[in-house]
């Protein structure tokens, strides 16, 4: 059986030892207590780095540690956890779970996203007359069903129901957004024709009912929803981000427009063909 191992960190200068909690080894330690050697490779060189859920206090891309003395030949598993900022309003977050046995010299590379990759954006609001513009590039008709994912306070959801959408279904993680955003529904009286749910935009399994989806998360967000949507969204479907893009995924169409505000906004759309839908495979991690 593989066993946990509750850890204590004492960091002293860039080097980190990790203790035995009195919890995890009951009576005499056998002799030969054995360490293994951890290597951890980050994404960036500040990213925060979690080992069984506790902080560590290096920095690099290249970090090195050693665990406790345990068992030899007994097998354990460790929890890794990077988290870091592409910028001021993203902040992602890559996980591994490691299985290894006593005294083996560990490689744990986090350099590499494989499909499990999270991502928490900062709310910052579509102006009013920028959303209209995306619901116009979108060229809703009575027979599309609208999914926003990260609604914020529902107003790209809402603009698409009335707009003329049978259906729109907002996503979002944070609970002040999700209250707000009901709280505009039903002020807008269109509760019978949208739904809102908090939960993670990149975990969603029925985005085959959606025929839109709008975006407004940022390109890191993008990079992860992309095979997602591929995937998951039949032929014919749009996808409309306000400013962000889909690396190598180059928009069908884009549109500047001048907002009341005097600063530019850039619109993408992009259309899910059956040249996309074969694109799944190759984004598959």
């Amino acid at each position: 059986m593989w066993k946990r191992v509750s850890v204590g960190i004492v960091s002293l200068g860039s080097l980190i030892w990790m203790t035995v909690s009195p919890l995890v080894l009951i009576g005499q330690p056998p002799t030969g207590m054995v360490k293994s050697k951890l290597t951890v490779k980050l994404p960036v060189a500040d990213a925060e780095l979690l080992i069984e859920g506790r902080p560590t206090k290096s920095t690099g891309v290249i970090r090195e540690f050693e665990t406790p003395l345990l068992e030899p030949g007994k097998a354990y598993a460790y929890d890794f956890k990077a988290t870091w900022r592409p910028n001021n309003y993203t902040v992602m977050s890559r996980s591994r779970s490691i299985k290894f046995k006593a005294g083996e010299t560990i490689v744990v590379d986090l350099t590499k996203d494989l499909g499990t990759d999270k991502a928490v954006i900062r709310y910052v609001p579509t102006p009013p007359d920028i959303v209209e513009k995306m619901i116009e590039l979108a060229k809703i008709t009575p027979d599309d069903v609208s999914y926003e994912l990260g609604c914020g306070d529902a107003r790209i959801t809402i603009a698409a129901v009335k707009a003329g959408a049978k259906k729109a279904v907002g996503i979002d993680l944070d609970a002040d957004r999700i209250a707000e955003a009901k709280a505009n529904i039903k002020a807008a009286g269109v509760e019978d024709r949208v739904e809102i749910r908090q939960g993670d935009a990149l975990e969603v399994k029925d985005l085959a009912s959606a025929s839109i989806v709008f975006l407004y998360m940022g390109d890191e967000f993008n990079a992860l929803v992309r095979p997602i949507l591929w995937k998951q969204l039949p032929i014919g479907s749009r996808v409309v981000s306000h400013r962000f893009t889909m690396g190598d995924w180059k928009p069908d169409r884009t549109i500047k427009v001048l907002g009341n505000d005097g600063n530019e906004y850039e619109l993408h759309l992009w259309n899910i063909t059956e040249t996309v839908k074969k694109r799944v495979a190759s984004a598959a991690p």
